[in-house]
Parts: C-alpha cells; structure tokens; sequence
C-alpha cells in the first residue's frame, strides 16, 4: 500500500485535530517506529498542524 505524505500546511480550519492525529499514526506506521530526517520534518510539521487545531482543553495538558 502506497501512502502519500502531504506537502503544505492546512490552516488549523481546513483539518481537525482528530485528522492531523490519524494522519501523525500513519506517518508512524509507515516508519516502523523509527523516523528518517525527512520523517522527523513531516512529524514536526503535523505536531504544529495539531497544536494549531486541537481544542483549547489539549494545549493546557
């Protein structure tokens, strides 16, 4: 199965955090648990993507 990892920043608006996270899970699938540089970019990206879109109550935790 091919999966792709996307290339742009969505607007906290455009994803919920619900499919940032899933979207988090598959990229650690993918890896096998261990992430490439590259990996560990996209990683870095999703977790501000889910920051940005998770509600209020996750980001005091």
């Amino acid at each position: 199965m091919l999966h792709s990892m996307s290339t742009t920043v969505a607007a906290a608006s455009e994803r919920s955090a619900a499919e940032v996270n899933e979207e988090i899970r598959a990229l650690w699938r993918r890896s096998g648990g261990t992430l490439t540089s590259e990996q560990r970019a996209e990683y870095q990206r999703l977790v501000l993507e889910w920051a940005e879109a998770a509600p209020q109550s996750h980001r005091a935790a």
